[in-house]
């Protein structure tokens, strides 16, 4: 006896064979494929016969680093001084080889001579691993003045650990730390699926691109934006809806947006960005400068400035005397 719910389905499926055959299902499918290369021309994916990086595959290697650079924070927490080096070291060795696929991935994607047996991209695929994990103590440096800049700059943290585990800034300029180095190594889409990912999270868009020193704290970090060719000082603090973005984009003959030319601000040591605050183009905030809330700022300032919007002012008036 067929329940309500089987006659649904059996009547869904009934609707849809009678759609599948009422849209000629093949002609569909060939125009749609068809369209697809139409629709964007150059801008299309070129080469169908190798894969793509997988996104899930790179998130899943970011999280398995996150494990790697704050060990029994995240992943395992049942760690000790006993077992840590065999965590750490196992770890690395299971996300490297996987890293290394989808870097080959990435690299043939965009490699002119095409190809699963590619020699070029294979040795490329070994050196840019093994440069990568050479530079992984120097990012857990890095890190680790972030996490102290998280828990000095905010009065709420109760811990460093709490930073660690609960801070929306901490995760994304983790995130962009290990995409940024993978950038600087030429990687193909990688470092950007990295970075991505922390946004989506965390509303914190930073390019992977970008240069940011020691001591880099995002304080709530919702709405915060940080440009490809950014540069950042070391001790620098953002807080919420901050924008360090370009000005404008200058087009070629043929008016597309020329690629990889700095335009983005220039924010030295010690500054403070509040809330709102919106810099654009290829302008420096100078060193121990306070850019108050949101200010919008497109020219230089010099070291120790105090940018605030206009103040509004109150007169009082005592004795009956009046305006």
């Amino acid at each position: 006896m067929k329940t309500p719910r089987s006659k649904t389905l059996a009547a869904s499926a009934g609707s849809s064979r009678n759609l599948t055959q009422g849209a000629r299902f093949g002609t569909v499918v060939s125009e749609l494929i068809q369209a697809n290369g139409l629709m964007y021309g150059d801008l299309s994916r070129r080469k169908n016969d190798w894969p793509l990086p997988s996104r899930d595959a790179v998130i899943e290697i970011v999280e398995a680093l996150r494990s790697v650079l704050f060990p029994g924070y995240f992943g395992v927490s049942e760690l000790t001084a006993e077992n840590m080096r065999f965590h750490v070291g196992a770890t690395l060795d299971h996300l490297l080889r996987a890293l290394r696929e989808q870097v080959k991935r990435g690299l043939c994607f965009t490699c002119n001579h095409f190809g699963p047996e590619c020699i070029k991209c294979d040795e490329r695929t070994v050196e840019i691993t093994r440069e990568f994990l050479n530079r992984l103590p120097e990012v857990r440096r890095l890190l680790a003045t972030d996490v102290r800049a998280a828990y000095i700059g905010d009065p709420a943290a109760s811990s460093p650990d709490e930073t660690i585990f609960c801070y929306p800034g901490i995760m994304a300029i983790t995130n962009h730390r290990l995409a940024h180095e993978l950038y600087r190594l030429g990687v193909p889409l990688i470092p950007r699926i990295i970075t991505e990912h922390a946004h989506s999270l965390t509303g914190i868009d930073i390019h992977p691109g970008a240069t940011i020193d020691e001591g880099f704290f995002i304080d709530h970090g919702t709405g915060v934006v940080i440009g490809e060719t950014c540069t950042i000082g070391k001790n620098v603090r953002l807080y919420q809806g901050v924008t360090l973005g370009a000005k404008s984009f200058p087009l070629d003959e043929n008016g597309n947006p020329i690629k990889g030319i700095p335009r983005h601000p220039l924010v030295e040591d010690d500054v403070i960005i509040y809330s709102g605050a919106t810099i654009l183009g290829r302008v420096t905030i100078g060193r121990g400068s306070v850019i108050g809330g949101n200010v919008w700022l497109t020219h230089s300032v010099p070291p120790g400035s105090h940018i605030t919007q206009g103040q509004l002012s109150y007169d009082a008036f005592e004795g009956g005397s009046g305006i």
